[in-house]
């Protein structure tokens, strides 16, 4: 997959595009983009996914401190990029952006900028700021414009439908298996390793602080997790804690996300680490001190582990 930003040129034979946020690139997503799969090999060109980043959401403060990402935008291109389409395009959102009606954004940016010869637009698809970028409110742009529009039905996966936001619901729930079936892979979350206070070390379970790489992304619930960790090119099962270390700083204002790796030692202080959380396992508990807390993190290490299996 090429990757292209908007304002730099872009070669693409034949383009068949779709736009959207996509973000968690979910299995509704990947209906879509199947679908453009398909319609592109029919027409003889090239799929083309375009995106708009930052989300809109956060360009125009909406319920900024409710609204979280699924995926930052290097997660989007590397799932974009397993899903085998030829091109993402990249267009930087701003309000100016946000002040053009639908027609105005596909013909400015789709028609005149990329040459789209075919738009495959999602049956409740919605942009530009008339809301009229749907199969309908497009038809008299695409007479216009010299551009067909395709429209992609409903994707339901069996048991209700799937959105961004109902996966977003679950991890705030902890409910990362829920999430794994919309998702159809475990949800991760990206950042690098920085110090601890090293107490994990001393009881024997050292761990790796991790900073998410986007303030903006979204964390699960608080609790204990299993979870797979890429780190130095390797996998490496291990056990996460997400919340405020009540056993040792019960007057800590700052959540933090530590990880426990399995067969893997050493520091990795500013290295990048990609966390998939597998389950969760267990609240956070506050314990009487730190000894009662090291058997509980035994008996948790035993779960993880079975769970890995």
């Amino acid at each position: 997959m090429k990757v292209w930003t908007i304002n730099e040129p872009v070669a693409i034979s034949k383009p068949v595009a779709t736009i959207g946020i996509f973000d968690g690139v979910h299995t509704g997503h990947r209906f879509i983009l199947e679908s453009l799969k398909e319609k592109a090999a029919m027409h003889g060109g090239e799929s083309v996914v375009v995106t708009l980043w930052p989300h809109p959401r956060i360009v125009l403060n909406k319920d900024l401190q409710e609204f979280k990402l699924l995926h930052t935008l290097e997660e989007k291109i590397r799932q974009l990029d397993y899903s085998g389409i030829d091109h993402l395009v990249v267009i930087p959102f701003d309000k100016e952006i946000s002040s053009l009606t639908a027609c105005e954004f596909t013909k400015q940016y789709l028609v005149d900028r990329l040459g789209v010869e075919v738009l495959l637009v999602g049956y409740d698809n919605r942009f530009g700021r008339d809301r009229k970028g749907d199969p309908d409110g497009l038809v008299m742009c695409a007479d216009k414009n010299n551009f067909r529009i395709e429209k992609i039905n409903e994707f339901n996966q069996g048991d209700g439908k799937v959105s961004s936001t109902t996966i977003r619901d679950t991890i705030v729930l902890g409910q990362m298996d829920k999430a794994e079936k919309m998702l159809g892979y475990p949800y991760y979350l990206t950042g690098h390793v920085v110090e601890g206070n090293h107490i994990g070390r001393e009881m024997g379970f050292p761990t790796a602080n991790i900073h998410p790489f986007d303030p903006n992304k979204q964390i699960p619930l608080n609790g204990v997790y299993a979870i797979r960790a890429e780190l130095r090119g390797g996998f490496f099962g291990g056990m996460l804690n997400i919340g405020f270390k009540p056993t040792i700083d019960s007057a800590s204002a700052v959540k933090t996300i530590e990880a426990h790796l399995f067969d893997v030692g050493g520091d990795f202080y500013g290295e990048k680490i990609v966390v998939h959380f597998i389950k969760r396992v267990r609240d956070e508990m506050k314990f009487a001190g730190l000894t009662e807390l090291k058997h509980q993190l035994t008996r948790d290490r035993i779960v993880v582990q079975k769970l890995l299996l």
